[in-house]
């Protein structure tokens, strides 16, 4: 298998108990979260005859190592389209469930979280990091609660996986790149 995509598969063991996440983002939908099984790539057969690889992403929407890391999964996919078919599936992770669901401006936030000289570092690598992507990286905007963004996450996924990822792939152009507060209804 190709190195780029092993290095990419996403192993994350789930507890056997339903995590207390799942009851807030059940909005009426089967729960994401019934499965006792680890979440990891798994391999099976596709109806091309190619294998098919289900890689199961637990992300935040805030989280910009989380959208460079999508970037270079759909780069290593690309890679090795002639051989698999992929499955990508997104799952919740909250980097900071206390966030205020109001929103704070994100570099008020990051500066506080980080201080003002590590602030400055981390910005100018994410800038750096986002421009070898071909994307600008964008501090305006609001920062906050992500509970919204993940049950819209969930609820696209029950409508398919590919729409699942359009989603995640929109939400995270809109608040990297677009400085848009994607924890508004």
């Amino acid at each position: 298998m190709n190195t780029a995509i092993k290095s990419y598969q996403i192993y994350q063991y789930r507890s056997r108990s339903p995590s207390p996440w799942s009851r807030l983002l059940s909005i009426g939908i089967p729960s994401l979260a019934k499965s006792t099984a680890p979440r990891c790539a798994r391999f099976m057969a596709s109806n091309t005859g190619k294998k098919l690889i289900r890689i199961d992403v637990s992300s935040d929407t805030v989280c910009p190592w989380c959208f460079v890391g999508k970037k270079n999964l759909e780069k290593a996919m690309d890679q090795s389209k002639d051989k698999f078919d992929f499955e990508v599936r997104w799952h919740p992770f909250f980097l900071n469930p206390d966030a205020p669901k109001e929103g704070v401006r994100k570099s008020d936030y990051y500066r506080m979280k980080f201080g003002p000289i590590q602030f400055e570092h981390a910005t100018a690598r994410m800038t750096e990091m986002f421009r070898g992507l071909g994307m600008e990286y964008d501090m305006s905007g609001l920062t906050g609660n992500t509970m919204d963004s993940h049950r819209l996450i969930a609820l696209a996924g029950h409508q398919g996986y590919d729409k699942q990822n359009a989603l995640v792939e929109e939400l995270f152009l809109n608040f990297f790149c677009q400085g848009k507060y994607i924890g508004d209804r």
